[in-house]
């Protein structure tokens, strides 16, 4: 209970553009997010293979993102931060709001009146990786179908964020 509290405490900080999190992101780069994104092909399961540092994840391994879709045509978000023995660590809840072609906020309820910025910078034309960030710079994702990514794959997702001006050097390769 104290890790999900925190884990909401976190976030909000993050969602408010606190001075807890520093940007990963040069942004007088342009940041251009996915046109011609589809959220349906987006629901499901991924997995977190990288990620730039945040707080709220610190000791998080094996962390997934469950997508759904809602009946009021937002997507649900449901996000599992697990220990290093498997167990689940902390969870999270909230939903996910459409405002542009691979634009979305995210919020939860537990962390009222704020709302993320959750870009979709690229998806592969399978909708098996995904690259993830927001126009701050404070947070960056490399997701996947599944925990483990080809290496031809895992490079396309970092130049992604390279052409998107993310310092590279701070992206953490999980695994």
């Amino acid at each position: 209970m104290r890790a999900a509290i925190l884990l909401t405490a976190f976030l909000g900080l993050a969602a408010c553009g606190g001075g807890l999190f520093e940007s990963y992101r040069d942004q007088s780069v342009a940041i251009s997010s996915q046109a011609n994104f589809l959220p349906e092909r987006y629901l499901g399961t991924w997995h977190e293979v990288a990620r730039f540092p945040v707080p709220f994840e610190r000791n998080c391994v094996g962390v997934t993102a469950d997508y759904g879709q809602n009946s009021d045509g937002t997507i649900s978000v449901f996000n599992t931060c697990r220990n290093a023995d498997g167990s689940v660590r902390s969870t999270i809840k909230g939903k996910a709001d459409i405002v542009g072609p691979g634009r979305l906020k995210v919020s939860f309820p537990s962390i009222p009146f704020v709302k993320s910025d959750y870009w979709v910078l690229w998806v592969d034309q399978d909708y098996r990786t995904a690259v993830v960030g927001a126009p701050n710079g404070q947070s960056g994702w490399i997701l996947n179908r599944t925990p483990d990514i080809s290496a031809d794959r895992l490079q396309a997702a970092k130049d992604i964020l390279g052409y998107n001006g993310y310092d590279l050097s701070r992206l953490e390769v999980l695994k």
